[in-house]
């Protein structure tokens, strides 16, 4: 049982919820509570090792028996030092740091990539990540002014979705590439674009949704060669990108069924 504040795999952790860059230098992220815990060992997602303590739930403690199973290195931790690592208003008493992915998008015929522009609320971001996977997109392309996506705080809030659908990061440069090899429409939400039942979107597209305060940035409304908006008879201004991308990526899903 791990005893001390100053043991390695704790300041690890402490390392890990804290900035962009050390997660990239150790090429590691955390994710917290059970169900993550259980997506990340459903995904065969790599795991450098676990912590849990003694408030874990029978749940949980089913799931330390499978991570032991598949010969993960796990350790209890006294429940003192775990709350401290914790991100959660509410720990769960279980862990994983987890292997950041690689920083390239698997080669394949995409039809439907999420580019969140922008986006620094992490909860947006998670949100929108979340509603990805659930609607069928089959990556997310990361701009450098988008929040890290394996913050903690978005890891969290996607719900098990950075297991599901690639996250890459890359600069305007690449995205640019991607979306021409691929030969994506891409698509700009935006207040005066054309309504989005109005447009086609069963082709292969890119939807770019600009973050909460300033919108979508200048290189990407140099590549979006449409624009789409959301119908608002309620008279409301906008809706926060999390909404705001979720409907459109509905919508998506919609034409195309």
């Amino acid at each position: 049982m791990i005893t001390s504040s100053q043991n390695a795999k704790l300041k690890l952790v402490r390392l890990l919820n804290g900035r962009p860059k050390d997660r990239r230098a150790e090429n590691a992220f955390v994710a917290e509570g059970v169900r993550l815990v259980e997506d990340a060992l459903a995904a065969d997602w790599p795991i450098r090792f676990a912590l849990f303590d003694e408030t874990l739930s029978e749940r949980g403690r089913r799931l330390v028996e499978k991570l032991k199973a598949k010969g993960y290195e796990v350790e209890e931790v006294a429940a003192p030092l775990m709350k401290p690592i914790s991100e959660t208003e509410t720990p769960q008493g279980i862990l994983a740091v987890l292997k950041l992915p690689a920083d390239q998008l698997p080669l394949t015929n995409y039809q439907f990539i999420l580019i969140p522009d922008q986006i620094r609320d992490p909860g947006n971001l998670g949100t929108l990540l979340r509603t990805a996977a659930a609607a069928g997109v089959e990556a997310a392309l990361i701009p450098p002014e988008t929040t890290d996506p394996f913050a903690p705080k978005v890891v969290r809030a996607g719900m098990g979705a950075h297991f599901r659908l690639p996250v890459v990061s890359m600069g305007w440069e690449e995205i640019r590439r991607v979306s021409e090899s691929a030969k994506l429409m891409v698509v700009l939400a935006d207040m005066g674009g054309v309504p989005c039942w109005q447009a086609d979107l069963t082709r292969p597209l890119a939807l770019i949704v600009g973050g909460e305060a300033e919108g979508a940035s200048a290189p990407a409304r140099e590549l979006a060669t449409e624009a789409i908006s959301i119908p608002m008879p309620g008279g409301m201004e906008s809706l926060n990108a999390g909404v705001a991308g979720s409907v459109l990526m509905f919508e998506v899903m919609r034409q195309r069924r």
